[in-house]
């Protein structure tokens, strides 16, 4: 990845607000990090029935000069593109802060915050 921006629109705040009031949320995987997040079929299988722009509530940023409406595009996905990983969360909170991209790392914190609230 050059470089990432916070989604401006930062549709994941939605699906997290969703989720974590729907009960999409999954129960937290530390042992197996692989969980959090989707692999190459799952994405593939997830965009054969789903839009551009469903695929994107996934993730919190977009990667610097890739084409829209690509994989590549996307960056900081917090969940597994069925429920929203508190785990994924904070993964994304970690590892934005540890490449400085800030609006992101604050994203990911605030949705932290906000799947705690309205999860228990």
């Amino acid at each position: 990845m050059v470089g990432a921006q916070q989604r401006p629109d930062v549709l994941g705040v939605g699906l997290v607000g969703a989720g974590g009031e729907a009960g999409q949320v999954a129960e937290q995987h530390r042992d197996d990090p692989a969980l959090l997040q989707p692999s190459a079929d799952d994405e593939n299988a997830f965009l054969e029935s789903h839009s551009w722009p469903e695929y994107a509530l996934w993730h919190l940023g977009l990667t610097d000069g890739a084409t829209d409406e690509t994989k590549a595009r996307y960056a900081f996905v917090y969940g597994d593109l069925r429920r929203v990983h508190r785990s994924g969360l904070i993964a994304c909170q970690y590892r934005a802060a540890e490449w400085r991209h800030k609006s992101v790392e604050l994203a990911a914190h605030e949705l932290l915050q906000h799947l705690d609230e309205v999860s228990g």
